[in-house]
């Protein structure tokens, strides 16, 4: 007979009726007449209790069904006598697909350290923890795609290999076919980078923004939802090397458009997380972090706070004596900066207006001709979440910005084409989706936020 997945099994009604069910064993308990085995298949946070009489099994196949192995089980679906779930397994016949050396699988049933299921990245989806971050990241990539197609989006699938540094700063991973120990030399023994595959030198992307603006040049409303690289040498709770982006780039749009936009789409996320994902909330808001749960409903409940760089400044300035890092107007903002400011409010924050010195060529700048019309987003705990801005549609403010920020033109003539012919007001934002999943996780590390963290001298799995 087919299997039915365990988070069917515990929604069904129990008549008695024959079931099967497979998945792996969290733990097995009990005495010389019956077992009582704890089955999970990665469906639900929640396990199924299967009861086996031991007289009914061959003694070697019940040692060998210990934490960690894979097993069929078949019998009836009864209401459970005991706490905690309200339907079980009554076993009639057992298959192992899978042992679990109880001296060496790693997972056995106590306490580990996160920095300890980092090491076993490859076994870690088997806890209950990963589990339920998991599921949780799975359903938020859906809502993101979901959001964005309803509201009349097209999803771009933009480079990972390109030729440009969307960021004109930052360090990037170089992608070469050439002979690392023998390359290429021009006589001024620079490498040759006409030898290599593209014939020049490529990179991992930093970002999808520059080819999304191109689409939405032309199909109105784009986004792009992909994996983007930063070779920086950050060993922080904070930063991956490799990591998702989330970037809509909207035609006609201004700064208040985009502000009203990434303000709807995150409180449309964490509803969504909230209506879909609350048993796995639950369970990381019992274990990790009391104040989870609270902390995602009041994002949807109260409006952001939208204030301008300079408001902001005038609001922390008085504050100086309590922060490590000194602020003043001109200051790129520090992650203390960005908590207080949310604290201080009591919601989420739009910051907008920043000093054009500390901010990207391509936003676009305003008439005082010393800031530009960025807007960053700063979530509770978590501090920045989303970075973007109105884009410069206009010619020559944006080679004479590219000309003060060393950005050669040659490079981005393609990008400059979309100033040339039919240039129109535009925006758009970028959202690190794993930022996203640590709000919405309350987790601490988003190196636990992502199924195989790459990070300095970790390419491990």
């Amino acid at each position: 007979m087919s299997h039915s997945y365990i988070k069917a099994l515990l929604n069904t009604e129990p008549t008695g009726q024959i079931v099967k069910a497979k998945g792996w064993v969290r733990t097995k308990r009990g005495n010389k007449a019956i077992s009582f085995i704890a089955l999970n298949d990665g469906s639900t946070i929640h396990n199924i209790q299967v009861v086996a009489e031991n007289n009914n099994f061959d003694e070697s196949l019940l040692k060998n069904i210990t934490t960690g192995a894979c097993i069929a089980v078949e019998g009836k679906l009864v209401a459970s006598q005991g706490q905690g779930q309200k339907v079980e397994m009554q076993a009639t016949q057992i298959e192992i697909y899978g042992t679990a050396d109880p001296e060496t699988f790693p997972l056995q049933k106590k306490g580990h350290t996160m920095e300890f299921l980092r090491d076993i990245a490859h076994l870690r989806p088997r806890t209950n923890t990963f589990g339920a971050v998991f599921r949780i990241r799975h359903t938020m990539a859906y809502a993101i795609n979901h959001y964005f197609h309803t509201n009349g989006f097209f999803y771009i699938h933009t480079p990972i290999i390109t030729g440009s540094d969307a960021e004109g700063a930052g360090e990037m991973f170089r992608v070469t076919t050439l002979d690392m120990n023998k390359p290429p030399r021009n006589e001024d023994g620079s490498i040759d980078y006409s030898q290599d595959f593209f014939a020049k030198e490529t990179n991992l992307t930093v970002s999808g923004q520059l080819e999304g603006e191109l689409a939405a040049m032309a199909l109105g409303k784009i986004y792009t939802f992909g994996p983007t690289f930063r070779a920086e040498n950050s060993n922080t709770p904070r930063h991956l090397a490799e990591f998702w982006m989330i970037e809509p780039e909207m035609a006609f749009f201004d700064l208040n458009d985009n502000m009203d936009l990434a303000e709807d789409m995150l409180k449309y996320l964490v509803r969504y997380a909230l209506d879909n994902c609350m048993d796995d909330l639950e369970f990381l808001n019992n274990m990790y972090d009391k104040e989870l749960i609270g902390r995602l409903r009041s994002v949807i409940e109260n409006p952001f706070k939208r204030l301008t760089y300079t408001e902001a400044i005038n609001v922390l300035e008085p504050n100086n004596s309590k922060f490590e890092y000194k602020v003043s107007w001109g200051a790129d903002l520090q992650k203390e900066h960005e908590n207080f400011l949310v604290e201080h409010f009591k919601t989420p924050v739009i910051l907008t207006d920043y000093p054009a010195s500390i901010k990207a060529f391509y936003m676009k700048q305003n008439d005082d001709g010393k800031t530009v019309r960025a807007m960053d987003i700063l979530f509770p705990w978590i501090g920045e979440i989303i970075g973007g801005s109105q884009r410069e549609e206009n010619y020559d403010k944006l080679v004479s910005r590219m000309k003060a920020m060393h950005i050669p033109e040659k490079e981005m003539w393609w990008y400059l084409d979309t100033r040339k012919f039919g240039a129109c007001p535009h925006a758009g934002f970028g959202l690190g989706f794993e930022r996203l999943m640590l709000f919405v996780t309350g987790m601490n590390n988003i190196r636990d936020v992502i199924p195989f963290p790459r990070t300095p001298r970790n390419a491990e799995f």
